[in-house]
This record gives C-alpha cells, structure tokens and sequence, in this order.
C-alpha cells in the first residue's frame, strides 16, 4: 500500500486529489496539509511513502518546502503545477532539487477538470514510490558501473559531420543538466532532444538548462538550420523532425498525432534522422519510462555509420526507455550518466581520449 501525504493550500484541489488516490487499491491518503509548514511537521509522525506537492502556496512556496524535505528527511516527490510561465519555471527547478516527476493542473491553481490528469498523477506516484531510490544513489554515486558491452571506438564508418539526439522522460530534466553542464560550448554537432513534457514546461527547462551550460539551449523552432553547439529541445506539444536542405538540416515542427501515446515522440525524431544523407547519429536513451525511443534506434542502426548509447540502470531514475533500447541488441554502448559526456565527445571529436 503507497501512503501519501496531499500538500495543497487549496481544501477543494485537497479533496481532489485525495478522491483521485484513494479510488485506487493500492494506495492511499495517509494525510493532507495546507503549508509547506504543515507538511513539515506531519512528516515526523505519519509515515508516508510518497509526498504530492504544489509549486505555488503562500508563505512557504513548494521550492522551500521541498529544499527541507530533502534536506530532513528525503521522500520521493511530485509536483502538482499549474501551466503559468512562473509555475513552469518552478517546477523545473523542483526537479533539479529532487522531485521525481511532476503534474500540470489543467486550468489553474483550482482546476475543477483535474479529472483529465488523474491517470497520471496515479502513474506517475506509483513510479515515483519505485523509483526515488536512485535519486539518492545518484546524489553521491562515483562506483563503476559495469557495462553490458565494451565502449567503442570511434568507427571508421562515422561521417565527418554529425549531430547528437537525445530522448529521455521520468527523470530527464535532472538528467540534462548533469549532461549538458559537462559538454563543451565548442561541440562540433548540433543537439536535438525529445524531453516527455507538456507544452509550456519546454521553454522553462530550455531557458534553465541555458542559463548552466556552456552549450546554447533553446526551445525547437520551426524551419530553424540545426547548428553546431545548440541544443535544440522539441516543444511539449508538438513533434520534431529533421530533413536534410543543402549541406544543412532543418528542424521540422509537427502537429500530428501522439505517437504510443508520446507528442513530442522520441521514435518520430529518431526514425527521421535516420533518413538523412551526410550525417552521422549519435543517438542517446536516458532515463524514462516505457519504451519510446527503442523503435527509432532500431532504424538508425540500420546505417552502420551511426551509434546508439543507453544510460545504465545505476544512474537512471527509471530504467524503462534504456532497458527497452538494450533489449533491441543495437545499442553500442552502456553509460552512467557521469561518463555520459565522455563517450558522447568520443564520437563527435577526432583527437578526444
């Protein structure tokens, strides 16, 4: 039994959320509170297994109360946001902090329609009970991972020009930042990255990640030339795809339909890139769950110029998406996530070592 404690300073979005837990067999609400405050103290005496959190309460916001979570006795947490720039901007912050996962209100701080996320925030508790652990490990984790394959060389085969594609979801935002604070501004390749969020939060975790890295970040335009050391994330909402223009690639923004469930979709930018000419792929599956991307890598790797990377187990919050990548026998390489850059820059760069 999952035993949560519901922080919200709204008694209707309290009930709500409690409603929507307690439908479910397997868990249950073991207390709610209306402060960051009270949430602290109930921490000591109920003993819960996850903690929901809103970004924006008065007094003590969800930022603050979840740095003393963490700090005093650490739970696996998420978010409940509502879509405002500001809220954005928090709750991306509240996964660099620890948060496991988060959920967007539909409408507002009071959404009388939160029925439409229930689904998930019930998804996403469940993975969050699973899965906080390896937040923990990772805070401190230097030990060698061992490797399902040998690294690589650079192959031969690569082409002189190149661009890195990178698709992650539970965990990712966490994730990107470690990775990208390790890249070099100088990348001779360009970066696309699919990133499982909602339209809204993109643009926060692009502006965020920017602002850490010497890498330029910035949200996926459409009709923009890809160009080498920017980051170019798919905007939640929409798909992106690349097509070759010249000597150049041109990103591609699309409205259609979700892909298993996935918009942006990580299958749909990898199995694009795998029809272009000129260029080798140096594809990444980082933390998520499910199994977007494990397609895609299997059509990349068709072409014997192109790689394909997985996150190991002992770095990723969740290992669906990798785990479902190596099950496909393509992967070239297994890498936690702090030698991830290192093996990223052995394909990209001739003279690195």
């Amino acid at each position: 039994m999952i035993r949560v404690l519901v922080v919200d300073d709204s008694a209707f979005m309290r009930k709500v959320i409690s409603d929507a837990i307690n439908r479910n067999e397997d868990m249950t609400v073991a207390a709610t509170a209306r402060n960051g405050a009270e949430a602290i103290e109930k921490l000591r005496y109920v003993k819960v297994n996850v903690i929901t959190l809103d970004v924006e309460m008065p007094q003590k916001n969800g930022l603050d109360t979840l740095k003393e979570i963490m700090e005093e006795s650490p739970h696996p947490v998420v978010m409940v946001s509502s879509a405002t720039q500001q809220g954005a901007l928090q709750t991306i912050a509240a996964m660099e902090l620890g948060a496991v996962d988060f959920v967007a209100k539909p409408s507002g701080p009071i959404s009388l329609d939160f029925d439409l996320v229930r689904k998930e925030l019930i998804e996403k508790i469940k993975i969050a009970s699973e899965a906080f652990h390896q937040l923990i490990l990772t805070k401190e984790k230097k030990v060698e991972i061992t490797r399902s394959t040998p690294p690589l060389h650079p192959s031969n085969l690569m082409l002189k020009k190149k661009v890195i594609a990178i698709g992650t979801s539970t965990g990712g935002p966490r994730a990107l930042q470690q990775l990208f604070s390790d890249l070099p501004g100088t990348l001779a390749a360009p970066l696309l990255i699919v990133q499982h969020m909602p339209a809204g939060f993109t643009q926060s975790l692009a502006k965020r990640l920017n602002d850490m890295s010497e890498l330029t970040v910035k949200e996926a335009e459409d009709g923009e030339v890809a160009r080498n050391g920017v980051a170019y994330i798919a905007p939640g909402g929409k798909h992106v795809t690349v097509k070759n223009s010249g000597e150049a690639l041109v990103l591609n923004l699309l409205d259609t339909p979700p892909h298993n469930n996935h918009k942006p979709s990580v299958d749909t930018l990898f199995t694009s890139l795998a029809d272009i000419a000129g260029y080798s792929v140096v594809a990444v599956i980082m933390t998520g769950m499910g199994a977007d991307g494990a397609v895609g890598i299997q059509k990349l790797k068709e072409k014997k110029s192109n790689i394909a990377l997985a996150e190991s187990e002992g770095t990723s919050t969740v290992f669906g998406m990798p785990k479902a990548a190596a099950q496909t026998g393509q992967i070239d390489e297994v890498v936690p996530l702090f030698n991830m850059s290192k093996s990223i820059r052995r394909y990209i760069e001739k003279d690195f070592s």
